[in-house]
């Protein structure tokens, strides 16, 4: 009977741990600051003041993260590569530069909603925020431009064909 309690409750508590990733999570957000750029962290990895990471209770590391700032509706992908944060309250800690980005340097603590991201083009920002430019490749004068090498190629095949038509009338 304890073996079945056992069981059950190790079950359920599997359940209850992926259940909660694939949510969406709110709570405060705080950052790192610049001076803590360079030190190792949980992962192993450097901290960059200038990466977007992220340090996160439970996502594994190497995860993408969408952070998303309601107040502003600013948003950003970050890596977690670091365990925390350890204060009540709080559900991420982000790089100096993720902050920046979502509008949360000047608050320095800020609610955020954070989900899990699995579709990124470009890694760590949404393919949304891209847009690809237009290139106007056509020439001034409106007509469409033909490389020099394509010009001289067919002016060398007009120059033997003259020669070939020649060789024959002789």
């Amino acid at each position: 009977m304890i073996k079945f309690i056992k069981i059950v409750a190790t079950t359920l508590t599997l359940i209850i741990s992926f259940t909660a990733q694939a949510q969406t999570e709110s709570g405060k957000a705080s950052f790192y600051s610049k001076s803590s750029s360079g030190r190792r962290t949980a992962s192993g990895e450097r901290l960059h003041h200038d990466s977007l990471t992220c340090a996160h209770r439970t996502y594994p590391f190497g995860t993408l993260l969408l952070v998303t700032n309601p107040a502003n509706g600013n948003h950003v992908i970050v890596k977690v590569i670091d365990r925390g944060p350890y204060v009540k309250g709080r559900v991420i800690d982000l790089s100096h530069r993720a902050a920046k980005e979502l509008g949360i340097i000047a608050q320095g603590i800020a609610p955020v909603i954070v989900e899990e991201f699995n579709e990124s083009v470009i890694p760590f920002k949404p393919a949304e925020v891209f847009s690809k430019p237009e290139l106007d490749l056509s020439t001034s004068d409106g007509d469409a431009a033909t490389p020099i090498w394509v010009e001289l190629n067919q002016q060398m095949k007009l120059k033997k064909q003259q020669e070939h038509k020649e060789k024959k009338k002789r």
